[in-house]
């Protein structure tokens, strides 16, 4: 009999514990410890701060559908994991003993790193969560009677530049369909070396695709940027060359602005040798194993993975949905292995397939591998990511709330775009 402990349930904690869960013998069991019991879908936050989406139409309930299925379902927060006893202390004071635990907490987002950068109090809004997205929601609003400039991006460290760039053009569309957007110039202020840099080192035409839509829609953009810190209404920023020095130093004034934040592992899980990297994040090998601790695993933004190479101001690697979903069904099928006397064999695919939502149109790309070189390097463009995006929530969130783990990206990447190959494993 084993006991398998799921830690977090947000995009790929709540489908780890429905494919584990199809994984287990009779005599196993399973619980998800979160410290939210309601999953919200995170793609929907853009909508949700400039008032296209509501709280209740992305937010699942998770504690019935769990029981449904038999998971064990336990909402408070870890407080600190000891790897040495397979034990989780609990910020009630409690303790979670496992036999086999999967980290899927996502990320700690680090808006102290800066001065007076984040929502908690400061001066910069987040899309990051929902909580963040409807406060952004009533900056937004006060932006519209009382339009100024805006700047939109993604800090030093940053590790999820999709979301920046969403964020922008749906806030760009929202401002024209309000009819003042010749009152606010935006500027796009980001760590990439490059626009359409994503952490990536750019997938198919991403810097044409992207650039082209910024000089259509008048935004001017900043890259090799390092936010040194943010006043009320004013960012200072710093311009950094090639070789690190600090080309320039700007004071941008600003009405409204989102920047994203440098990732790190959750405090539960940072500072654990030989399981996490001086950032907190979770050191896996191929099969999503730690290697010092064989009954730990780790899924999504909280894995460690080293950046693409070196760039003049850090950019951290993204963890796109498909591959995500790469490391869950891998992870399921290698515990099940163990758990059955074999040894793990599964490999995630890694490959990136994201859809970027503009409001009314959007990019798409597609990268196999994540990690170049790659064997599949495509980007495209138009109205069909909209409405692919919007197809996407429906599709996940009905998912969750039925308890079922289909994997979405990969059923996109194969019928949507024909690229029969992204369901290929590389046994490393």
């Amino acid at each position: 009999m084993a006991h398998i402990v799921v830690l977090g349930a947000g995009l790929g904690g709540a489908i780890m514990a429905y494919e584990m869960k199809d994984q287990l013998r009779a005599e196993d069991t399973i619980t998800v410890v979160t410290k939210d019991p309601v999953y919200h879908f995170v793609p929907s936050n853009p909508w949700i701060a400039v008032g296209w989406r509501k709280r209740e139409e992305i937010t699942v309930n998770l504690g019935p559908t769990m029981a449904k299925k038999g998971i064990g379902f336990k909402p408070v927060a870890a407080e600190k994991v000891f790897p040495e006893e397979n034990r989780i202390r609990l910020v009630d004071g409690s303790d979670v003993r496992y036999d086999y635990l999967i980290n899927a907490t996502g990320p700690e987002l680090a808006f102290d790193e800066i001065p007076g950068f984040g929502p908690h109090g400061g001066f910069t809004q987040s899309i990051c969560h929902i909580d963040h997205a409807e406060q952004a929601y009533a900056v937004f609003q006060q932006l519209l009677k009382n339009p100024g400039p805006v700047i939109i991006g993604a800090a030093q460290g940053a590790s999820c530049y999709g979301p920046a760039y969403e964020f922008l053009f749906i806030l760009e569309t929202a401002l024209r369909r309000a009819k003042i957007r010749d009152k606010v110039p935006m500027t796009f202020v980001t760590a990439e070396p490059y626009i359409g840099h994503l952490g990536l080192d750019g997938v198919g035409d991403t810097k044409g695709l992207l650039e082209s839509e910024m000089r259509e829609h008048h935004i001017k953009w900043i890259t090799s940027a390092r936010v040194k810190k943010v006043e009320d209404g004013k960012m200072t920023i710093e311009e950094i060359a090639d070789d690190g020095s600090v080309r320039a130093e700007r004071e941008l004034p600003f009405a409204f602005s989102m920047m994203l934040p440098a990732f790190r592992g959750i405090a539960a899980m940072r500072g654990l040798d030989g399981v996490s990297n001086p950032r907190g994040f979770t050191i896996v090998d191929q099969h999503q194993q730690n290697p010092k601790h064989k009954n730990i695993f780790a899924v999504g933004v909280c894995v460690a993975i080293p950046p693409m190479g070196p760039t003049p101001v850090p950019c951290g690697v993204p963890k796109t949905g498909f591959m995500i979903e790469s490391m869950v069904s891998a992870t399921a099928n290698n515990i099940g292995n163990i758990l059955r006397g074999k040894e793990p064999d599964q490999v995630g695919t890694w490959n990136a397939v994201c859809l970027a939502d503009f409001g009314d149109g959007g990019v798409a790309f597609v990268a196999q591998p994540q990690i170049p070189p790659r064997n599949v390097n495509w980007s495209s463009s138009g109205k069909w990511v909209h409405m692919a995006k919007i197809g996407f929530e429906k599709y996940f969130l009905r998912k969750l709330r039925k308890g079922t783990s289909e994997p979405f990206y990969e059923s996109l990447a194969l019928k949507v775009l024909g690229i029969d190959k992204l369901k290929e494993t590389h046994k490393g």
